[in-house]
């Protein structure tokens, strides 16, 4: 973004400022100065007035001038096609040096003595504003012969670079940046000069009606002018597009690009006539806007497309230096607008720069001051009013605290600085108390998201300098939490499960939902729209197929002892997300060795349950009824009281089916792993006694009863008990022999038998009364 000072001075008073405190304010507040130089046309180039003009009786190409510069006149041959009698030129005398190294001697040219040089913009470092020479007006002031070029301000001006960043494009217009420079120097910005506009002039009305669909969010605004004969643009503005690099062939387009420039308003230009092409000027032409398929804005004539709205326009209705009506437009697209589109239309341009950064919303100050413009031309007439789109979407409001944006700051702000800053910057403050305010976020700010974001602006203006330093504070977070103790209690169970000589399978969550079906397992309502195969054609309701597929696939390489697990995501018939930690034991319990004699025995169910218990701890047993195991090797495993998963010897038929050996597996929900705290208790400082326990219980009666019978009494002293011995012979017939181990502590003094006693006969009674059972 190229500033010119005497330029942004028509926005700002910068006058009493000098360029050197502008250049450190721009960086200090986040505008990035890549490069500042003075332009100035060089000593001995006065302004001149050309008298008289002759062809060069030996040269088709060349003229001789006489030129007035005030103390004499002078006799100058010229080159450029463009001289004419009274122009007022810039006229380098004798001893100038121009910035090409060029130095002005007296010269004769085809026989004729020429004592200097009438010259172009470029010429004296300015430049290339037009095809010859610079013919000069008084748009750059009173002009007086024989005075210096360089008194002039338009000639003797600083150019100053900034580098933006993307967030930053409402500083992609001199008005932008002195809005910034007016909060920070603590400045006003100048107000412009209103549009008088003729009220004799034909009203827009009469050849544009604008409509619009119902969803469309943006500003659009039109008006429209008729250029009556050609016309010049003033040296003015001729110097500063030539001064950005910004100068363009047609003078609607350079106007557009001036305006734009200043403003930061986007503006376009329709040829009326190359819209309706039989159109007489009493005849009205309709513009449709309407949304387009990826949410830009598409302006349609008689249902063709011929613009998208802050992107691009379409070559048969751009103007030309034939075009006579002309209908102005500009426009403002919310840049995530545009920023949907161009990821589409995939297109750069100037336009599309600006437009996805942000433009400038204000559109009648874009307007104001095009026209404004425009009346200066005599050639230009301009159409009274305007057509208009207004359809904001809802504004952002932020409400803060002032203590909150205090403590991010990281000192006290006065809240009436506060609130003026964030005023000249364009935010709209609305003072709910002296420490609370509500805060609009304007348009041309859509970077602006939330409390962070404006203690920034805040610090920009202040001057990051102008806060005291601190040392910086670390407050490391607490990492001991649920998602840290999830982390080690998976991790900690599949070391354990590792220990004990499994190896880890990963499988993916799909599954082939003939398979699941097969062995009783509902798969998920929602059928997958694309799966990645024919096989894995849902997600997996379980963990089991994928390992009984992967112990059948080993057992083809050879392998006779396979241990597998996996933790990983299982979906319900709701497609709702669970996870399983399961586990699958096949073949042998060791390999083959000289201590079992080459012959080693199958995994049994026990064997199973022991690896089970040393990978999650103490678990019980209930009967359970899952068909795809075997009816007499299965069980529920409840852990904490809590039925987590199954326990069991894969069915006979699956065995045959995958051609497997003898398969134990399981399958857990994985919250029902979680590893409990443990908490120190009190223990005794008094010796344990110990009893034996038989009784005669039927064959097929569960422990389980009994384990709830003896738990029910709450005897205090009965520390803990359990199974140690389960014998039968042929005097005990239908029955078995059960011996139960109990230890008995008192916290308070060393136990006697006979109180031992008292409390082994109340368990007999209960397990008579409950079920009839007696000791041996």
């Amino acid at each position: 973004m190229i500033i010119s000072r005497n330029w942004l001075n028509e926005w700002i008073d910068l006058n009493e400022i000098s360029t050197q405190t502008i250049v450190n304010t721009l960086n200090s507040i986040g505008l990035e100065v890549d490069n500042f130089k003075s332009v100035k046309a060089p000593q001995k180039v006065v302004i001149g007035k050309v008298l008289e003009k002759i062809k060069h009786e030996n040269s088709d190409k060349l003229n001789i001038c006489k030129v007035d510069v005030g103390s004499e006149i002078l006799q100058i041959v010229c080159g450029a096609k463009n001289v004419a009698k009274d122009q007022f030129v810039a006229v380098s005398l004798v001893g100038a040096v121009l910035p090409s190294g060029l130095e002005i001697k007296p010269a004769k040219l085809r026989g004729v003595e020429s004592m200097g040089m009438i010259c172009s913009s470029s010429e004296i470092g300015f430049g290339k504003s037009n095809e010859g020479i610079m013919v000069l007006d008084e748009s750059m002031g009173e002009l007086v012969l024989g005075k210096a070029l360089n008194t002039y301000e338009l000639f003797n001006d600083e150019l100053i670079e900034i580098e933006l960043t993307p967030n930053r494009g409402d500083c992609l217009s001199l008005y932008g940046v002195a809005r910034d420079l007016s909060a920070a120097l603590d400045l006003n910005l100048k107000e412009l000069t209103p549009l008088k506009e003729n009220e004799n002039s034909v009203g827009i009305g009469r050849i544009l009606s604008i409509k619009n669909q119902s969803d469309v969010e943006g500003f659009f605004a039109y008006k429209a002018l008729e250029i009556k004969e050609e016309f010049k643009l003033n040296i003015t503005m001729q110097i500063r597009l030539a001064l950005i690099e910004a100068y363009k062939n047609n003078n609607i387009e350079n106007l557009l690009t001036y305006a734009t420039h200043a403003s930061g308003v986007i503006f376009c230009a329709y040829d009326f006539h190359k819209l309706c092409k039989e159109c007489q000027i009493d005849e009205k032409i309709v513009l449709e806007i309407k949304t387009q398929e990826h949410g830009e804005y598409g302006i349609y004539y008689k249902d063709e497309l011929i613009a998208l709205a802050g992107i691009e326009q379409e070559d048969k209705i751009k103007i030309n230096d034939e075009s006579k009506i002309i209908i102005i437009e500009a426009s403002y697209t919310y840049p995530q607008t545009i920023a949907n589109a161009v990821a589409f239309h995939k297109k750069k341009n100037d336009t599309i720069y600006r437009t996805l950064r942000g433009s400038e919303p204000k559109l009648a100050l874009g307007m104001e001051y095009l026209f404004n413009e425009c009346l200066k031309i005599n050639a230009i007439s301009i159409f009274s009013g305007s057509q208009q789109v207004f359809k904001e979407s809802e504004a952002k409001v932020i409400g803060i605290f002032g203590s909150e944006i205090d403590k991010i700051i990281g000192m006290p702000i006065d809240k009436n600085i506060l609130v003026k800053i964030l005023r000249k910057l364009g935010f709209e403050i609305s003072i709910i108390n002296d420490e609370q305010f509500n805060i609009k976020i304007p348009l041309h700010r859509s970077d602006i998201t939330n409390i962070a974001d404006i203690s920034e602006e805040i610090v920009r203006i202040i001057g990051i300098d102008n806060i005291p330093s601190k040392a910086l504070e670390f407050r490391e977070k607490n990492r001991l939490n649920k998602v840290y103790f999830d982390y080690q209690d998976l991790k900690n169970l599949r070391l354990r499960a590792s220990h004990n000589g499994y190896f880890e399978s990963i499988h993916y969550v799909l599954d082939n939902e003939e398979e699941l079906t097969r062995l009783g397992f509902k798969c998920i309502k929602n059928k997958l729209i694309n799966p990645i195969t024919k096989e894995l054609n849902t997600l997996r309701s379980t963990l089991i197929n994928h390992l009984l597929n992967a112990v059948s696939f080993n057992l083809r390489n050879s392998k006779k002892k396979i241990k597998l697990f996996e933790c990983g995501s299982v979906f319900d018939e709701f497609s709702n997300e669970h996870t399983k930690f399961a586990m699958i034991f096949s073949g042998y319990k060791e390999e083959a060795k000289i201590a079992n004699k080459a012959k080693p025995v199958l995994v049994d169910f026990y064997t199973f349950l022991a690896e089970l218990k040393s990978i999650i701890g103490e678990f019980s047993l209930q009967k359970s009824e899952h068909k795809f195991l075997s009816p007499y090797e299965q069980a529920n495993v409840y852990k904490n009281g809590k039925r987590i998963g199954f326990i069991g010897r894969v069915h006979l038929s699956i065995e045959n089916e995958k051609d497997l050996l003898k398969t134990f597996i399981c399958e857990l929900d994985l919250d029902g792993l979680k590893q409990e705290f443990k908490t120190a208790k009190v223990y005794s400082k008094f010796p344990s006694m110990s009893r034996d326990l038989s009784i005669v219980i039927p064959k097929g009666f569960e422990y389980e009863k009994i384990k709830h019978t003896i738990a029910q009494l709450n005897i205090e002293i009965l520390e803990s008990f359990r199974v140690v011995d389960l014998y039968t012979d042929e005097k005990l017939g239908d029955f078995y022999s059960l011996t139960i181990n109990l230890v008995f502590r008192d916290f308070e003094k060393t136990l006697e038998d006979d109180i031992v006693l008292k409390y082994i006969d109340k368990i007999i009674v209960a397990l008579n009364n409950e079920y009839g059972l007696k000791l041996r």
